[in-house]
């Protein structure tokens, strides 16, 4: 549930911004730092939420993380200006940051038993991949028959019945062995890099590549992430310990992990786009739309989690993402006249099964055989490659899908028609370039992964 919440946030809110604009004042340019708010200090805080939560305990960072993430958004739904809304966005990104990693690595070091373990990574990857269409769903209910500040208050329904779920199942922590101590420098680099890479692709996305605020911003945050990656090899405590990013199938995982995420936030938004100005679906009806999508999400990683530990994950996983590349080519084909039955449903079922039988395997290798010391940073690190991936990529297929539809319109009379022709042709381009990004995704972590079965054991040998 936690997880969920931390998901969904990122998208239910963009349901909430016409009426909080209206009801706020603010101006179009001001409205994408309602989203930007909450996703740069989410992204960049994460290794160090998660190391936060090895050091003074995930349990104890994970009911913090609850009660600041249900706080700020009663500040967020109680907002009577541009700036405390901005504010309280903000305010949930770092609590989300803190939530998050804690979330993932009670998981890790709580389900210990195989069969167990791959039913909770499964539920937990349905989670990671939907959320963002169940917030698009709930903010489309909330938004058009109660009012646009429950999309915020929703989530103290959300947070206390997670606190109190925590409170009671979780075991209080015994005494611990060494902890590790937090690195001060890495925590700065990487904070900063990521920052940067989030800030320079939301100003991307607005301002265009040229802008100096956006390659700036990212050619600094690259150059910030070397430097990182650099002292980590060099540093006593690293917040980021090589010995986790250098096992074949964990790296293979994180790489699985980061396509996923670009290729899921433009599914979202190129389709959310499409339902709504192309085929006239309202809010509420879009995020409905998108529940067989959910439900195809659920279903396949409880096969890929069956057949993980008979087959191995590189058949599996790569197999995942190049169904998921089928279903976007499959997407490329709706035109203006596509009914839901017989041409959006397929498609939308199609990557569903892809992505779940990608994310779920994917995530649960990626912390299997971590140590329990650095069960939360490794956590942290799968939630960021998502959130890093997710805000990259989005940039990137907006610039894409912009340019086609702009080349489409030159020289045509903008009738209303043209417009939404020429839009489509920019989301069928973004399919175009997600579907080859999952291809090559698909090809390379076959290559990384290693042949064979993966005996996800606790009692069992642990890779290295």
């Amino acid at each position: 549930m936690a997880q969920l919440m931390v998901v969904l946030d990122a998208t239910i809110v963009n349901i909430a911004l016409p009426s909080a604009q209206s009801a706020l004042d603010f101006t179009d340019g001001d409205r994408q730092w309602i989203l930007t708010a909450y996703a740069l200090p989410f992204g960049s805080l994460l290794l160090l939420g998660g190391r936060l939560a090895d050091l003074f305990g995930r349990r104890r960072a994970f009911l913090t993380g609850l009660i600041g993430f249900a706080a700020a958004s009663v500040a967020g739904g109680a907002a009577v200006s541009f700036e405390m809304l901005v504010a309280a966005r903000a305010g949930q990104g770092i609590f989300g940051a803190l939530l998050a990693p804690a979330a993932l690595s009670l998981l890790t070091t709580t389900f210990t038993d195989p069969g167990e373990r791959a039913k909770a990574f499964s539920v937990f990857g349905v989670i990671a991949g939907a959320g963002g269409a169940i917030g698009l769903l709930l903010g489309g209910v909330l938004t058009e028959y109660v009012d646009w500040r429950w999309c915020l208050y929703v989530n103290v329904v959300f947070a206390l019945t997670a606190f109190a779920g925590g409170l009671l199942a979780l075991p209080r922590p015994g005494p611990g062995g060494s902890r590790p101590r937090l690195d001060l420098p890495g925590t700065v680099a990487v904070s900063a890099g990521v920052f940067s890479l989030v800030f320079g692709s939301a100003n991307a996305e607005r301002s265009g590549w040229g802008a100096v605020s956006a390659w700036g911003y990212l050619v600094a945050g690259t150059a910030l992430l070397v430097v990182f990656l650099g002292w980590q090899v060099r540093a006593s405590d690293p917040l980021l310990p090589p010995r986790i990013l250098l096992d074949r199938n964990r790296g293979a995982s994180f790489l699985a992990i980061l396509v996923v995420g670009c290729g899921l936030m433009g599914v979202f938004l190129f389709l959310t786009y499409y339902l709504q100005l192309s085929l006239g679906y309202s809010a509420l009806n879009t995020g409905l739309a998108f529940l067989p999508m959910i439900g195809a999400m659920g279903v396949a990683p409880i096969v890929a989690a069956g057949l993980v530990p008979k087959i191995g994950p590189r058949p599996v996983i790569p197999v995942g993402m190049a169904v998921t590349a089928a279903g976007l080519v499959w997407l490329t084909t709706l035109d203006l006249g596509s009914g839901y039955v017989t041409g959006v449903l397929p498609p939308l079922v199609v990557v569903g099964a892809g992505l779940g039988g990608a994310m779920a395997p994917a995530i649960n290798l990626a912390v299997y055989g971590v140590a329990a010391r650095d069960s939360g940073v490794a956590s942290a690190t799968v939630n960021m490659v998502l959130q890093v991936g997710g805000s990259g990529a989005l940039a990137v297929l907006n610039t894409v899908a912009t340019a086609t539809a702009t080349d489409r319109l030159a020289g045509r009379e903008a009738t209303a028609q043209a417009v939404r022709e020429a839009a489509l042709r920019g989301y069928a381009t973004a399919y175009w370039w997600s579907a080859a990004l999952f291809l090559v995704g698909a090809v390379v972590c076959f290559a990384l992964y290693r042949p064979g079965k993966v005996d996800i054991d606790p009692n069992g040998p642990v890779p290295v």
